[in-house]
């Protein structure tokens, strides 16, 4: 009896909750809406929003430009404006495979350049209809006996939502990566570039400079969210605020210092900066291959079923294209393994991670250095020196963002094997150890190797001194033992 009233009253607490978050009709049905278990999505509605606030953006300054007769900044500009529009309908359609469904208001909406639109559209109906189901409004047990046959059901459609939105956030997550760095950084660079040689601020051009700034660190941001995804995907990640603002510190003086570098160089030197991103892209972009042909291996056969050899070669071409271009203006956070399904490696590399930020920041020098030699007169009433100070300082602060986000902000940190503090305790005390050497002594414990994500309970440890001399009182044991044994011989 005592079992069964507790189950009453169970039940009727369940029923008083849904209660309270339902709406009654004047028509007598209730319709119960749970988004407990659906997240909003904000990274599809964010990368939209960018999209076409860049897209209509440029458009106006398109036409500027028309009217003062500036057919050169308006054909860079509408390049910049539609190579990523396109890619991204072709991606979108590709991750959703539209073209083997029967959808031509989708697919015409593409060739409108809208896709992004309608599936922004599609992903907020989706969100507002999960979770909905309507039943009359009828007795308690009755009630009851609704809610036990409908559980299934409704718990089945809210995880069809959510595995619709997730798909659309994967999708959006794509674009907003091609979107940042095939249409975005190019467009910035050449809008400053635009703005020193005639040597006047259009709103216009100031408002596309700064939209173009935020796609980008959007899209490094989210680089280095699915690198850490992909990376630890048996562990469920989940970032603080702390290292998101890390992280978009990091990336925005990284990138900003970057091409404010290349431009200043472009302004001294015109024609040598198509030399330096054009070796720039072709190392990045063939490295991946030549560690694929230095390993011997065989091309992934996951990238699409229905992709021949000559589809997946082209695939993959375009995916280390969008990698060099990553890397030619800030750092990728992945590195490619044109074997592996994921096409990612997930194992992370420090050396190439110290080699880059040294090497990135001995070019960022060169390039300020030989732009201070060879500026223009633009420059008289601007201090040049300190302006490649700051710029310098801009991205050593990147630079420190970046360790203090993998040595405290990173969600996995301590399942790294070596962490910042390990390597620059490596490298500063190197010469200390060598002086040294003759002395023994116990290695102090190490930061990163803790554990951070616990299954099970873990188990007291017991202080060294104690398992020292337990050690000593075994071996003494254990010697006195081979002693009686050889007397009694």
């Amino acid at each position: 009896m005592c079992e069964v009233a507790v189950e009453v009253e169970e039940q009727e607490r369940e029923i008083s909750d849904a209660e309270r978050c339902s709406t009654v009709a004047e028509n007598g049905v209730m319709l119960v809406v749970n988004h407990s278990r659906v997240h909003p999505p904000l990274s599809v509605v964010l990368a939209t929003v960018l999209y076409c606030a860049e897209f209509v953006t440029a458009a106006v300054l398109c036409s500027m430009y028309h009217k003062t007769e500036d057919f050169i900044w308006m054909g860079f500009t509408i390049a910049f404006m539609l190579l990523p529009a396109v890619l991204i309908q072709l991606t979108l359609t590709f991750i959703h495979r539209d073209l083997g469904r029967d959808r031509p208001l989708v697919l015409f909406l593409h060739l409108l350049l809208l896709g992004p639109v309608i599936r922004c559209v599609e992903a907020l109906v989706v969100y507002f209809k999960a979770g909905k189901k309507e039943e009359p409004y009828v007795t308690i047990s009755r009630k009851i006996s609704l809610k036990k046959r409908q559980r299934g059901p409704m718990e089945w459609e809210i995880g069809q939502s959510e595995r619709t939105l997730a798909a659309h956030r994967n999708a959006f997550k794509r674009t907003a990566v091609i979107q940042a760095f095939l249409g975005s950084t190019p467009q910035l660079t050449l809008q400053m570039y635009a703005t020193i040689q005639e040597k006047y601020l259009l709103p216009v051009r100031l408002a596309l400079m700064a939209i173009t700034l935020i796609s980008i660190t959007y899209g490094a941001l989210v680089c280095s969210v699915l690198a850490i995804q992909i990376r630890y995907d048996d562990y469920k990640v989940r970032l603080r605020p702390a290292a998101y603002l890390c992280m978009i510190v990091w990336r925005g003086l990284e990138i900003a210092t970057r091409i404010t570098a290349l431009v200043l160089f472009s302004t001294a030197l015109t024609h040598w900066v198509i030399l330096v991103g054009m070796v720039n892209l072709l190392f990045f972009f063939f490295l991946p291959w030549v560690e694929f042909w230095a390993r011997k291996g065989s091309l992934t056969e996951n990238v699409e079923k229905n992709f021949s050899k000559l589809g997946t070669i082209v695939v993959l071409c375009m995916f280390t294209l969008l990698y060099a271009c990553i890397n030619v203006f800030c750092w990728s956070a992945v590195q490619l393994d044109l074997t592996h399904r994921e096409l990612i490696e997930r194992k992370q590399r420090w050396g190439r991670l110290a080699m880059y930020y040294c090497g990135r920041f001995v070019e960022n020098l060169l390039l300020i250095t030989l732009w201070y030699f060879f500026k223009s007169d633009f420059y008289e009433y601007v201090c040049a020196l300190l302006l490649g100070v700051q710029l310098l300082i801009c991205y050593s602060l990147a630079v420190l963002f970046m360790l203090l986000f993998y040595q405290f902000c990173h969600p996995c940190r301590r399942l790294f094997k070596y962490n910042v503090h390990d390597c620059l305790h490596c490298v500063c005390c190197r010469k200390a150890r060598h002086r040294e050497s003759g002395r023994q002594r116990n290695p102090a414990s190490s930061y990163s190797t803790a554990a951070t994500m616990v299954l099970v309970q873990e188990e007291p440890v017991e202080p060294v001194e104690m398992l020292e001399s337990q050690n000593s009182q075994t071996s003494g044991r254990e010697t006195a033992i081979v002693e009686d044994i050889m007397e009694a011989a």
